[in-house]
């Protein structure tokens, strides 16, 4: 059962853009400022396999949001540890640059780049066979 959140209004719908999602949510996470309503879960969603995520979700029936740190493979490496005990989650597809427009920055004219999207796939792994 997700948290009930009493604070909410009836029918509050949460569905940020990337945008949204990196300058109002991730930024106040990285500068350790409050929200108003936690919404977003803090889960290493790369110790869990999928089917195990939505009860960590605070919000959500189809599409979840989480701060999970990234846990490296190898202390100076770029890629990430996404073992579970089932399987691994991988990073797939084509990588989607985040851009903030002008208005939503607070600067005249210019959109920059502020992340990146990547779509992540989870690989079963087979079970092994055990021999007598």
């Amino acid at each position: 059962m997700r948290h009930p959140h009493s604070s909410l209004p009836l029918g509050f719908r949460f569905h940020p853009t990337d945008e949204e999602l990196i300058l109002h949510y991730l930024m106040k996470k990285l500068t350790s400022s409050p929200f108003p309503v936690s919404i977003i879960a803090d889960v290493d969603i790369y110790k869990f396999d999928p089917w195990d995520l939505p009860d960590k979700a605070v919000l959500g029936e189809k599409e979840w949001n989480f701060f999970s740190p990234r846990d490296r493979k190898y202390p100076n490496g770029a890629r990430p540890n996404g073992a579970t005990s089932s399987g691994f989650w991988k990073a797939t597809g084509i990588v989607k640059i985040i851009v903030a427009s002008s208005m939503a920055a607070g600067r005249g004219g210019v959109h920059f780049n502020i992340g990146v999207k990547k779509a992540l796939v989870f690989h079963r792994r087979n079970k092994p066979s055990t021999h007598l």
